[in-house]
């Protein structure tokens, strides 16, 4: 099979992941949960993991990177815990349903006032329009980084400074651009960094955290188990503490950690251009094949590695579908569950095919990729 769904999840892990899973599997106990040689390996890989990705993501503080099982999880903590009722956010329609659902319940339930920067046919969005909406009890922006259907790149820094005027927090969906493109939490001016850990940083599944800025403070979304101050009726409310209930998934942690080496010692900067060259190829293929329509913003050169795109006005899932059985491509089809996106496209009811490349991809199966378009749309 030709694997092309890496927006959803890399598939194709380095070696060193699998490994280092098995090796936690039979070696670690429960971190912050006892002073054995089991439970202080699983304490020293949880804490050397936050370092790294203190690192990568240039966060100032490795205390201030906290765990969750993904980047939906980490949103709705860092979302939950920063707005509060009567609070304006804004948003755009780049978001994927990790950012839109837990707002629009904060609408209903907190009385959170919601405006969302409109994006245009081609997905991009017109940064005056965060001047223009902003209120004096606008509480945060709140969006991606990337479109995980169009793979436009969201101008972070333009945004974070129009939110620092009007004292407002700026909190990032990471999902699709953590390990594969660059970001410099404190030059970005981001406050909140949400991540996931299996997709651009090739770790496993149930992996995933937030990043947060010195000074920013987050209520916990859940509250439990700790391994410190047990007889205390209240949560402990010290970083990483504060938002890690219960016990932590150290197995995948591991496996993150070692897949972080790997990201550090290649350089993000290099996994970009290789991604990017085989996205830049696959597009240039496709663009003129008559009857394909591709979505996104292909003019600048600073972009994610997916390619989203309809052959004329055959159901998405078909395609997809024929795309899997007759050539052995795994595509994404559907809604991406960005239904905002969708509509500012024109796609709600034919959806889209979404190719998205990892730099484990190869110039040949993207040739391959390109003659299957050719060939079903002819």
């Amino acid at each position: 099979m030709i694997y092309l769904d890496n927006a959803a999840t890399t598939l194709h892990k380095p070696p060193q992941v699998m490994e280092a899973v098995l090796h936690a599997m039979i070696t670690m106990g429960n971190a912050a949960r006892g002073a054995h040689g089991g439970a202080l390996e699983a304490s020293r890989t949880v804490f050397g993991t936050r370092e790294k990705l203190a690192r990568l993501f240039s966060c100032r503080r490795a205390d201030h990177v906290v765990f969750t099982a993904n980047s939906t999880e980490a949103l709705n903590i860092a979302i939950n815990g920063t707005i509060h009722r009567g609070d304006h956010v804004i948003s755009t329609d780049c978001e994927h349903n990790s950012v839109l659902r837990p707002l629009y319940r904060l609408e209903e339930e907190r009385d959170v006032e919601l405006d969302f920067v409109p994006a245009d046919r081609q997905g991009r969005v017109d940064y005056s329009d965060f001047e223009r909406l902003m209120r004096p009890n606008t509480r945060a922006v709140v969006c991606t980084h990337c479109s995980n259907l169009t793979g436009n790149i969201i101008d972070l820094e333009r945004i974070s400074d129009i939110a620092h005027r009007h004292g407002a927090l700026l909190l990032v969906d990471a999902s699709q651009t953590a390990g594969t493109v660059p970001i410099h939490m404190e030059a970005l001016g981001v406050d909140v960094l949400c991540f996931t850990g299996h997709k651009g940083l090739m770790g496993p599944q149930g992996t995933g955290g937030l990043c947060i800025r010195p000074g920013v403070e987050i209520a916990p979304w859940k509250v439990g188990g700790s391994g410190v101050h047990s007889y205390d009726r209240h949560h402990p409310m010290e970083y990483p503490t504060r938002l890690e209930a219960g016990t932590l998934n150290s197995h995948g942690i591991a496996g993150l950690s070692a897949a972080l080496d790997v990201i550090l010692e290649r350089g993000v900067e290099d996994i970009q251009r290789a991604e990017h060259a085989l996205m830049q190829r696959f597009y240039e293929g496709v663009r003129d094949i008559p009857g394909i329509t591709v979505y996104g913003d292909f003019s600048v050169p600073e972009r994610c590695a997916i390619v989203a795109l309809n052959i004329r006005d055959y159901d998405s899932s078909a395609v997809s579908d024929e795309l899997t059985v007759t050539y052995g491509i795994a595509t994404r089809p559907g809604a991406h569950c960005a239904p905002r996106m969708h509509k500012a496209l024109g796609t709600t009811e034919q959806g889209a095919v979404r190719f998205s490349f990892s730099f484990y991809n190869t110039e040949q199966e993207v040739d391959a990729a390109i003659a299957a378009v050719r060939a079903i749309a002819e």
